[in-house]
């Protein structure tokens, strides 16, 4: 076994230990050929994966503030829905069915997902997508990523360009619930072979719902150093929330009476404070060579206020029960890449260590428990694409091993999983504008904290002091992706077909934990299939059309039955077209969701729904004036819910028709 991973070692570094030689490197200014630290994680334009560019100009006229699950929501396969039942505050969203703490997210390669729950919280860094320069969303296993498993995919953030020109941008924005938001941002472009990036921000609503309440700010500060053959850069984040808690759902019967009735009573909060530093190295070693290298540091402290009773459906009487949390995350990342006329090959290695001290803490009766997870893993890739004339030949292999342990009043022996996640694929260009890929990739991933706790933030034992565990096995997923790409002046198009074959997938149950938080099962058999596709079309200079549209098609077998994933609906459709004259833009969005069922036994389910939105935007010089419409038609519709033991339905209703105004000054 030892030889065994020495010998995937050897081959996954060898490219570490290769330097490429080239006589003929004439120096230039580092303006020029040494710009922005480049994270090689993305997909390229020949790599066969499905991959999703979000066009960054589109993005910023469409972004409020709001949480990015709303704007990902946008792209195929993803469904979101929010606490609050607005668009700020917290918010989920799930891509092809799957959860988002199965979905890799990273800024600049480094992993934004909490080790221990795997979950990425774009609610502790509000208006994190007004300091993104690219944005990139691989469905499926994709290429090898840092930190938590692509399992059903990723989302690939990157931080400020600073070789962007000198700038300063100030907005404002309000709307329906009391929504509001406002921002500084200023870049001040490269000077003296310095560059630096500041942007604050304030975000707070009502919510839809009563006492669902918003409060935010944030900050995002990245600097640089260009030099001729290296570049230094450092992203500091730090967001700091307040919320009134709505997390849970609402009987339907109470929604028909009053659609704002929040299910959470109104003195149940949050406040989290989270902030990240990374430092990262790009050194240009030869003219094909190149070393990208990283550490980081997370910090997060805070928490969240529990009515027992009311969770119980008993008599509220003012007692709270607050589940504290405080989290250290570190690690580091390199990469070494050589590239040539047929080849660029990359290799890297990663590593990590984590823990989270949690705290138990009831109103009246202090301190009852206090324990601390640990999470550490290490990885090591290696991936090479070879350019053969009209071919694109992908190769991609990862070793990942993670561990946890745990610290308490009932004894624990440490977890360790070890992965093997090997991913190739073939393009194949049939002129310049159309190419048809497949790729054929396996991951593995291992249980979340509340997985194998099984909802209880504090380990309980059995009869026999042992510690009482759930789920603790690795699922896996074997993901064939089949896709056809034309790109022309006029006309972006990108069809691509799947299917996910699934060994001891973990999957929602439909019912909510001692915590709050959502109960998983394994399920030994699964898959999931569909078709997706994502189009642009400019028919003039002045309109415009968008469609972004999925169809899956997913089983559960368990034992002798055969049931749909929940969450999971069948027909996703996103249409917008767009006109734009001189100063002018008005644009009209339209989206269908049909039905998906909100428990195992499928004989509950949120209905089809249609979505229609409008926006309006006026730029005059500096000055950039838009005006929101969402739901226009005032669609009564749910995106969430659970079942009850007695059978009772609730859901998380989400909010009518609702308008936005915001002006944006740049100088």
């Amino acid at each position: 076994m030892k030889q065994h991973i020495a010998a995937t070692f050897t081959w996954l570094l060898f490219p570490l230990l290769t330097r490429a030689q080239d006589s003929l490197l004439q120096k230039k200014d580092s303006t020029q050929h040494l710009k922005e630290v480049v994270v090689t994680y993305q997909a390229g334009k020949t790599t066969p994966v499905t991959y999703h560019n979000v066009d960054m100009k589109v993005l910023g006229e469409k972004n409020t503030g709001q949480e990015p699950s709303f704007l990902l929501s946008e792209t195929p396969a993803i469904t979101v829905y929010s606490d609050a039942g607005s668009q700020q505050g917290y918010s989920y969203y799930r891509l092809r069915g799957i959860d988002q703490t199965r979905i890799n997210t990273t800024l600049d390669g480094m992993p934004l997902n909490e080790p221990e729950d795997q979950g990425a919280y774009f609610s502790n860094y509000p208006d994190i997508l007004n300091s993104v320069s690219r944005l990139q969303i691989q469905r499926g296993v994709g290429t090898s990523k840092n930190g938590a498993a692509s399992y059903a995919g990723s989302v690939l953030l990157s931080s400020p360009d600073l070789t962007d020109s000198a700038r300063t941008t100030l907005g404002v924005g309000y709307g329906s619930y009391n929504s509001l938001r406002a921002f500084g941002a200023w870049n001040s472009g490269i000077k003296n072979h310095k560059a630096l990036y500041v942007r604050a921000s304030q975000v707070y609503t009502d919510g839809y719902k009563y006492h669902a309440f918003n409060n935010s700010q944030s900050v995002f500060i990245s600097g640089g150093l260009y030099y001729d053959k290296s570049t230094w850069k450092i992203n500091i984040m730090a967001g700091n929330q307040r919320n009134g808690m709505a997390w849970l759902p609402v009987a339907d019967s109470l929604i028909q009476k009053d659609p704002r009735t929040n299910a959470n009573t109104r003195d149940e909060k949050d406040h989290f404070s989270q902030a990240l530093v990374q430092l990262q190295n790009r050194w240009q070693m030869g003219a094909r060579s190149t070393l990208t290298s990283s550490v980081y540091f997370t910090y997060l402290k805070g928490g969240y206020d529990f009515d027992v009773n009311n969770f119980s459906e008993l008599p509220s009487d003012g007692d709270l029960f607050n589940y504290g949390f405080r989290s250290h995350f570190t690690g580091f990342f390199s990469n070494y890449t050589l590239t040539g006329k047929h080849l660029t090959w990359t290799s890297g290695v990663h590593g990590n260590i984590y823990n989270r001290q949690h705290t138990g803490t009831d109103t009246h009766a202090g301190e009852l428990y206090r324990n601390t997870g640990y999470k550490n893993e290490i990885s090591a890739f290696s991936k090479m694409e070879y350019y053969l004339q009209q071919f694109t030949f992908f190769a991609d292999l990862q070793y990942r091993a993670s561990s946890f342990n745990y610290s308490g009043s009932v004894p624990f022996e440490a977890m360790h999983w070890r992965f093997l996640n090997p991913k190739a694929g073939v393009n194949f260009a049939l002129n310049d504008h159309i190419s048809l890929s497949y790729s054929l990739g396996r991951t593995g991933r291992e249980p979340t904290r509340n997985d194998i706790f099984g909802g209880n933030d504090d380990l309980p034992a059995d009869s026999t002091g042992k510690p009482l565990l759930y789920n603790h096995d690795a699922e896996y997923v074997t993901d064939h992706e089949l896709g056809i790409r034309i790109n022309t002046p006029r006309l972006q198009f990108q069809l691509n077909s799947y299917y996910m074959n699934f060994s001891n997938e973990i999957v929602l149950n439909g019912q909510l934990g001692p915590n709050g938080l959502l109960l998983t099962n394994n399920v030994k058999r699964s898959f999931r299939t569909g078709l997706e596709l994502s189009a642009s079309y400019q028919l003039s200079r002045a309109f415009s059309f968008s469609n972004n549209s999925s169809f899956n098609y997913s089983r559960i077998k368990e034992q002798t039955t055969t049931f749909t994933p929940v969450l999971t609906p069948a027909l996703i459709i996103n249409q917008e077209v767009a006109y734009r004259q001189q100063h002018w833009l008005f644009a009209v969005a339209g989206r269908y969701q049909s039905q998906s069922y909100i428990d195992f036994a499928n004989t509950a389910a949120i209905g089809n729904y249609v979505l229609l939105n409008a926006r309006i935007q006026y730029s005059l010089d500096r000055y950039i004036v838009s005006f929101y419409l969402n739901n226009i038609s005032g669609t009564k519709y749910y995106n969430n819910g659970s079942v009850d033991p007695d059978g009772t339905r609730k859901y998380f209703v989400q909010a009518p028709r609702n308008a936005y105004l915001a002006i944006k000054y740049s100088f």
